[in-house]
């Protein structure tokens, strides 16, 4: 019998974080360690909003996972399937070929994807800001607008280019939201054809409220210094219908506009739908200690797991947070090396550090260990806590000096060229697609169930 083999799934907040504790805790000899990612680098996705802006460069929020990590092997792909009976993983490698992992202990981490609804045009024309690939597009579509704009004779076309729409009022959307409308202000001054004051910034969301989890007065105090800066605010509104140049809002009105921006909310990876296990609104059941009820060996956390949070009580379950996630990892590779050396599972907790929103420039608010701050203070808390949540020094400082040419020297308002002449959609950087049925993993797993491991 060979060593025991731990595979996880995912290459995010969670699942690199367990990866790296269980380097830490387990020799070479008592395990094999097994990531399970289709990019080489961890996303430090709090800071997408920035990539979008061009604060900071797509490298310096892609955490090298060769730097961060030790001796893990590194499968480039994407889990297609699970089948805990025949105790083995479907992989999509980036060569879109199709192989099958098996494990004896698996971690399944594989996060979120964009919620969506069926709005009639959303998955054509709206842009998400999930991935790196999608932030780094965001960019250039926005300056995009802008250059047509400035060559444009027609007032209509103008409207619609100058027109932006961000739909979700939660921490993405509102920090999207803020750092991109500062571009587009401070962009005017290169381009003597435009007037800041044709430039409309509309951010929207179907809740009563802006991030409610702020509470109600750092909440008030983000709408409002966004509401300075001409940002439309529109609460318990959302989008009825999506055109190539125009959207439909709930209540009626109909706006000239060719950049939609779509951050309402997460769902789980798709991966969770490929097991017979018990979900709740998507995300799989586990215990306290993580463990998924009925599976053996298998252990579920972050985004697309439902993790009962023990601080709250009453059936709470954590919400989709790289804080939570990060934490998660950490406490699965401890029961994980528990399970394998036969010592008892302990149950997830966790004490809340607080809540950081940079919104562009100087602006933020925070809530650190429950201390509201505005401003400078804020802005301070908000970025030094990016700084020590980011796993190597090489990002660190990538990080800051970003940070301090952009604040020195600006930005050139360059695009790139992604998708040139071809606009992309939701569809296109996600991959929601890729995943098999029930039946399709049984075939390629199916004869795996009684052959034991050699």
């Amino acid at each position: 019998m060979g060593r025991p083999r731990i595979l996880v799934v995912g290459g995010g907040f969670a699942g690199v974080e367990c990866v790296r504790r269980l380097e830490q805790q387990l020799t070479p000899a008592e395990a094999e360690i097994v990531l399970i990612t289709p990019f080489s680098y961890q996303l430090y996705l709090p800071l997408l909003p920035q990539v979008a802006a061009g604060v900071v460069t797509p490298q310096s929020v892609a955490i090298s996972l060769r730097r961060a990590l030790g001796r893990a092997l590194i499968i480039p792909g994407g889990a297609v399937g699970v089948d805990t009976k025949a105790k083995a993983v479907v992989v999509r490698k980036i060569t879109d070929e199709l192989s099958v992992e098996r494990y004896d202990y698996l971690v399944l981490a594989p996060g979120s994807v964009t919620r969506t609804f069926d709005i009639p045009g959303l998955p054509d024309y709206a842009r998400g800001v999930k991935t790196l690939a999608e932030a780094a597009y965001i960019r250039d579509h926005v300056i995009a607008q802008l250059d047509l704009a400035s060559e444009s004779q027609d007032p209509v076309e103008r409207e619609a280019r100058l027109r932006f729409v961000v739909v979700g009022g939660g921490y993405a959307g509102t920090e999207t939201a803020a750092s991109l409308q500062l571009v587009t202000k401070a962009a005017c001054k290169r381009y003597p054809n435009l007037n800041p004051d044709d430039i409309h910034w509309h951010l929207i969301d179907i809740a009563p409220k802006l991030m409610p989890e702020l509470g109600d007065k750092l909440g008030k105090d983000a709408m409002e210094l966004l509401q300075k800066r001409g940002i439309e605010i529109s609460l318990g509104v959302s989008v009825a219908e999506v055109g190539e140049d125009s959207v439909k809002f709930t209540d009626g009105r109909v706006l000239p506009c060719r950049t939609l921006i779509w951050t309402a909310g997460v769902a789980a990876s798709p991966l969770i739908g490929t097991m017979d296990a018990e979900t709740v609104k998507g995300r799989l059941v586990v215990d306290a200690d993580m463990s998924v009820p009925r599976m053996d060996g298998v252990f579920g956390l972050g985004d697309a797991a439902a993790v009962p949070d023990l601080a709250k009580g009453d059936g709470a379950i954590c919400p989709p947070t790289a804080q939570h996630s990060m934490r998660q990892g950490k406490a699965v590779a401890r029961n994980v090396v528990a399970a394998l050396r036969g010592q008892p599972l302990t149950p997830y907790r966790h004490k809340d550090l607080g809540l950081v929103v940079d919104l562009g420039g100087a602006d933020a608010v925070s809530k650190p260990m429950g201390v509201e701050l505005t401003g400078f203070p804020a802005q301070l808390v908000a970025r030094g806590y990016h700084l020590m949540a980011m796993r190597t020094l090489t990002a660190r400082f990538r990080t800051a000096a970003n940070w301090m040419l952009n604040a020195t020297a600006g930005d050139d308002f360059v695009r790139i060229g992604f998708q040139y002449r071809r606009p992309a959609s939701l569809r296109d950087f996600e991959y929601t697609d890729r995943y098999l049925s029930a039946d399709q993993v049984k075939q390629y797993t199916g004869h795996l169930v009684a052959t034991p491991k050699s």
